[in-house]
């Protein structure tokens, strides 16, 4: 299933210009993003009164201009291009806005682009690591929905579609991600997240206040879908019989969530799960989990470091 908005051919998305267009985008594409348009480019929001915003970037640039959209100018008309897999905001009715150490979460249907497209070329300078946290954070989307509590077994047989596409794609740059992700951000969105994503919400902001530059919610995503994903097996071995009943390869899925998990990386930030998890027990994302979190979880993921 094609999630919505609609797809847009990139050679057509002129013809849904309407009034006054501009393009948010970082400086880093500025350039490319003028040439293949034609438009001026904006790195910081305007006031309002745009008839057309088309905004090229990663989740958190998409998310900025879905809620400044949705609060400020509801009559302009929102086109978004990923410049990176991952987030799938460009097909979630949800924005997450990180701001200090506090993670803002919205949900709505005001929250959705008009229309998005695919520009493959932005793939080709994505860096290795990159891509690979931006891999990790669509399985994190593809597993936590596909075993929420909330899904619906109409849910479940969708992101087990979506599954089977992510089991037989190669960890690392291939454009067939940005779809992929797409997929996979659309069913989670009708179910929910669990501890990974309690986790990346919670530490995004600390990292980044504490001076550990880096540390964006896909990494934090990739690094922590292998032990979240043992911890629930742990506590709640359903996942074999949930796999098998939705025709799932588990040894294959084991095998690159351990690819995604990057050990050194886990240690290093170690300290600052421990101090938070009185917090991240808490977010509404770990309520969530397929199993559930409790104060004394935190040694298992002690134990994974070790």
């Amino acid at each position: 299933m094609t999630p919505k908005p609609e797809v847009v051919a990139l050679e057509r998305l002129r013809d849904h210009f309407q009034g006054e267009t501009a393009a948010f985008c970082s400086a880093a594409i500025s350039a490319q993003v003028k040439s293949r348009f034609g438009l001026g480019t904006l790195d910081k929001l305007p006031d309002a009164g745009l008839g057309t915003l088309l905004t090229v970037g990663g989740g958190s640039r998409m998310d900025r201009a879905k809620r400044w959209r949705a609060e400020y100018s509801p009559s302009t008309r929102l086109i978004v291009i990923p410049s990176l897999w991952g987030s799938g905001a460009e097909v979630s009715p949800i924005v997450a806005i990180t701001e200090g150490e506090s993670k803002h979460i919205g949900m709505g249907p005001q929250f959705l682009p008009d229309y998005r497209a695919v520009w493959p070329e932005l793939a080709a300078s994505i860096p290795p690591r990159t891509a690979l946290h931006a891999c990790g954070d669509s399985w994190s989307h593809a597993l936590e929905g596909f075993l929420s509590p909330l899904a619906t077994d109409a849910v479940r047989d969708e992101l087990a579609e979506v599954i089977r596409t992510l089991t037989a794609l190669p960890l690392g740059n291939d454009p067939r991600w940005f779809e992929a992700s797409a997929r996979a951000c659309a069913g989670q969105a009708k179910a929910s997240v669990g501890l990974v994503h309690g986790i990346a919400h919670t530490l995004e902001g600390l990292l980044a206040e504490q001076g550990h530059p880096g540390w964006g919610h896909a990494r934090l995503c990739a690094t922590y879908l292998y032990p979240v994903m043992a911890y629930n097996v742990s506590c709640n071995n359903k996942w074999p019989e949930m796999a098998a009943k939705h025709r799932l390869d588990t040894a294959a899925i084991d095998a690159i969530l351990r690819q995604l998990f990057d050990a050194e990386d886990y240690r290093s930030i170690l300290p600052v799960l421990e101090a938070a998890w009185p917090k991240v027990i808490r977010d509404v994302s770990s309520r969530t989990n397929s199993a559930l979190v409790r104060p004394a979880a935190l040694e298992f993921f002690r134990k994974v470091a070790a």
